[in-house]
């Protein structure tokens, strides 16, 4: 069983940058290497002596890489088990819960009963209210209804009406002028080459999708862009800006993996997977026999009050 930590366990590792925030733990299972941006010393490291800057960082972007993959898998891995567990933990801990919960419930009446004392009855009220909690008609409708009732699809949903289809757009004629001015100006057979085809295939694709929705303002704006023309070679970024802006991608990624792995290892049922990570089936056993206890304690309690 396999938790993420909170810090890096080696950060001497070439996949594994000093800048670097939660950490898998240790295992054979699954490996410690993580995915951060890494410094130019880090990259000149693992490049050695000698290669062109380019080359440094390439091999920094693959080690990066490879560190996020171990890492995701090893948060997936961890999510896994702490769903299974979870899963577990309700199907053979649950009816235990629900009988304290019941018993605590009667005995809260049973004294209440006695005493007739308004604190008690208040009390009873909500431990009887906490056995089998109802769900709000809003929470049961969630998606279907506002404040005036049911939505018109959820109600033909529920009424085995077909479902009113969606509201046909007309365009207008300023939509239409503009529409005709950009195909005219973009089509695809238009183009001198395979890739500026593909330059022009993807703009229709966007041109036709505003028009289908009758968006004049973004209209607009596809003409504007189509009339400053394709990016110039010497405006697009060089390939060092390209592997840098990868190991800021790959550290962003890491960073958002490790808010999940702190998730998952302050959740209650990873906080308990932390307790018997190597044995987690004793585990449920203890805590089972702890609430059997409890619930024969609860029992002998409600049989004097009630004798």
């Amino acid at each position: 069983m396999t938790t993420p930590e909170a810090e890096p366990t080696s950060p001497e590792t070439p996949e594994q940058p000093q800048e670097a925030a939660a950490q898998p733990h240790e295992t054979a299972e699954q490996p410690h290497e993580t995915a951060a941006q890494p410094s130019a010393a880090a990259a000149d490291g693992q490049a050695g002596a000698g290669a062109r800057p380019e080359e440094r960082l390439e091999k920094a972007v693959r080690a990066a890489e490879q560190a996020l993959i171990e890492y995701e898998i090893a948060v997936e891995t961890f999510r896994v088990e702490v769903e299974n567990f979870s899963r577990l933990h309700h199907q053979k801990l649950g009816p235990m819960y629900s009988r304290l919960d019941e018993l605590d419930a009667l005995i809260a009446e049973a004294v209440a009963a006695r005493s007739g004392d308004p604190e008690d009855l208040r009390k009873a009220d909500e431990a009887r209210a906490r056995v089998l909690p109802m769900p709000a008609v809003e929470e049961l409708f969630h998606g279907w209804m506002d404040g005036d009732g049911l939505f018109p699809e959820a109600a033909a949903m529920l009424t085995e009406q077909p479902v009113r289809p969606p509201q046909r757009v007309r365009p207008s004629d300023e939509v239409r002028k503009l529409y005709r001015d950009l195909v005219r100006k973009a089509h695809p057979d238009l183009a001198q080459d395979e890739k500026e085809r593909e330059r022009r295939d993807e703009f229709i694709t966007r041109v036709n999708a505003a028009y289908g929705r009758g968006d004049e303002a973004l209209l607009r704006e596809l003409l504007a862009e189509w009339a400053a023309g394709p990016v110039p070679e010497e405006l697009r970024p060089t390939p060092s800006e390209e592997l840098y802006a990868r190991l800021e991608w790959l550290a962003r990624r890491k960073e958002l993996l490790s808010v999940v792995a702190r998730e998952l290892e302050e959740s209650a049922i990873g906080s308990m997977l932390k307790l018997a990570p190597d044995d987690p089936d004793r585990l449920l056993e203890e805590i089972a026999e702890q609430l059997l206890a409890q619930v024969a304690e609860r029992e002998a309690e409600l049989e004097r009050l009630t004798a």
